[in-house]
């Protein structure tokens, strides 16, 4: 089925007779807050998820520098 642009002019002009301007308005306004919190909330876990990563990366590197040890020979060892 296709939809033309008569067709949505139609529906739109029907919604607006049934809800009225100030309903229709107070539902876009919902829309579009609930818009807003979805991409804080993916913005915020985007975040939280770096946070994590960066955390791992010098918990590897802190592991890394605690096996590290010194080489150097003793003075017994030497010939």
């Amino acid at each position: 089925m296709h939809l033309s642009p008569l067709h949505l002019l139609v529906v739109a002009i029907v919604v607006l007779v049934l809800f009225g301007k100030g309903k229709v308005s107070n539902l876009m306004g919902e829309f579009g807050r609930g818009i807003t919190a979805f991409k804080k909330g993916v913005s915020d876990g985007s975040a939280e998820l770096e946070k994590e990563a960066a955390a791992k990366e010098l918990a590897a590197k802190e592991a890394a520098a605690a096996a590290a040890r010194d080489v150097t020979p003793a003075d017994s060892d030497k010939v």
